[in-house]
């Protein structure tokens, strides 16, 4: 028998230590080579870490929510002697190790360890890239693993799920979310119909609208903890809400003439393809301002003191996802058409929804727009997505009685709320820009126009 001891390994891009956000495997479980054991996050993405030999789980280091330092023991395997690989990077013989520490009574997580770059998952965004080709039975990849999210493994495993008896229904039998809650559904009729107790084996750690809502009874509380993405999340919002002075602007747009001209391209599309929204007209428009106002398309590199003013308008599109919000990017909005605008919001927030997304395509971004849909409301105050200096959001639009021309008509109304780092563009400057989007907007005829 001999033991080897896996080590966090460098994953690119100045990463000192990551979040581990879920264990695949417990100590006792035997793994093979490639098997996925752990899936931790980075600042830049979530990860998923196969093992790097076969061998018996003795012991693992760290929970959920535990940040390791890259070189820091993750996982001790015990190996057959007759089945010891030759030492690979990440993966080294070490004495017998139990529990947290070693024989000899040293912490089991080093403050620092050698690493190997050449190390770890096959690429540092795998668990948001999540690209494999399905057969024809199930979502099985051709190494054997299920294509599906690092979020839907997650709840599958706590569950007791075996994900290769779920049937997927994304692309190429890629399991989505409502694929494992009907399974989890069907699996909780079939258990009440066998008299077994309903809500417990294979529902539980899940969600859904009905077997998979928590059990709660009066007086009982629920304690999450605050772990990967949605950790990442509080943690950036809580930085730019305490570093950056945030100047809400919002403005009244009359959208009639825009929803005019959206209900017409869109009747004359093909059946089955995706209607126009206003965000493409919107992100039109601030290709257009942001030529007279460049401030508003910058970024600020607080270490260097240093503003930096972009020419390309590359675009976030805050994005609503199963495991939390992201902001994919539009590379070059000012290049392209509508059309071609519209195609490639489309694309990389679906990318974003299906964590397919890379990290070129969730970072880069030189100002984001936000839109909250049916649920827009009248108003809202936007966070800035750091280090841009802007933000603009969509508001629902409605339609009801104005005064127009000394009369009383129905007109379509939408606000625009926006967000400006007040440190780099004056409340004047941010007006008057939400200004002329507005001129635009209202008279979308000119967006055309001299482009």
């Amino acid at each position: 028998m001999s033991q080897f001891v896996f080590k966090l390994p460098d994953l690119g891009e100045g990463t000192v230590e990551a979040e581990i956000v879920g264990w695949r495997v417990k100590p006792g479980d035997l793994v093979s080579e490639d098997d996925v054991i752990v899936e931790v996050m980075t600042e830049k993405a979530a990860v998923e870490l196969p093992s790097p030999v076969t061998g018996r789980v003795v012991s693992t280091t760290g929970g959920p929510g535990d940040m390791v330092p890259v070189g820091a023991a993750l996982i001790v395997l015990e190996m057959q002697a007759a089945d010891t690989p030759a030492a690979k990077p990440g993966a080294q013989p070490a004495a017998p190790i139990t529990g947290k520490g070693s024989a000899d009574g040293a912490p089991a997580v080093p403050a620092t360890g050698s690493q190997n770059k050449g190390t770890g998952p096959r690429s540092p965004v795998a668990a948001l890239s999540g690209n494999g080709a399905g057969v024809a039975h199930s979502n099985v990849e051709r190494n054997g693993r299920v294509a599906t999210s690092p979020a839907i493994r997650r709840r599958a495993h706590e569950a007791g799920i075996d994900l290769r008896q779920v049937a997927g229904s994304g692309p190429n039998g890629r399991i989505v979310r409502a694929d494992l809650n009907a399974y989890a559904e069907r699996q909780a009729g079939s258990h009440a119909a066998q008299g077994k107790v309903a809500g417990r084996g294979a529902t539980q750690g899940l969600e859904s609208p009905t077997a998979l809502r928590p059990r709660t009874v009066d007086g009982a509380t629920e304690e999450i903890k605050v772990i990967g993405l949605r950790r990442l999340i509080a943690q950036r919002m809580s930085e730019a809400k305490r570093n950056i002075p945030h100047f809400a602007y919002v403005e009244e747009i009359d959208v009639t003439e825009l929803e005019a001209l959206r209900r017409h391209l869109n009747g004359r599309l093909a059946p089955g393809t995706a209607a126009l929204t206003y965000l493409p007209f919107l992100v039109l428009g601030l290709v257009r301002v942001l030529r007279d106002f460049p401030q508003g398309n910058a970024l600020y590199d607080a270490e260097r003191g240093v503003i930096i003013r972009h020419h390309a308008v590359h675009v976030g599109v805050a994005t609503q996802t199963p495991e939390g919000l992201k902001v994919p990017v539009v590379r070059d909005a000012q290049s392209r058409s509508l059309w071609d605008l519209a195609a490639e919001m489309r694309r990389v927030t679906e990318a974003a929804r299906t964590n397919k997304a890379t990290r070129d395509e969730l970072s880069g971004s030189t100002i984001t727009v936000t839109s909250l849909g049916k649920l827009g409301g009248i108003a809202s105050t936007p966070i800035i997505n750091a280090p841009e200096v802007a933000i603009i959001g969509v508001n629902r639009a409605v339609e009801r009685p104005v005064v127009l021309n000394g009369g009383i008509t129905i007109r379509r109304m939408m606000n625009l709320s926006s967000s400006f780092d007040h440190r780099f563009v004056d409340g004047y400057d941010a007006a008057a820009m939400i200004q002329a989007l507005k001129e635009y907007i209202e008279h979308p005829a000119t967006l055309f126009i001299g482009t």
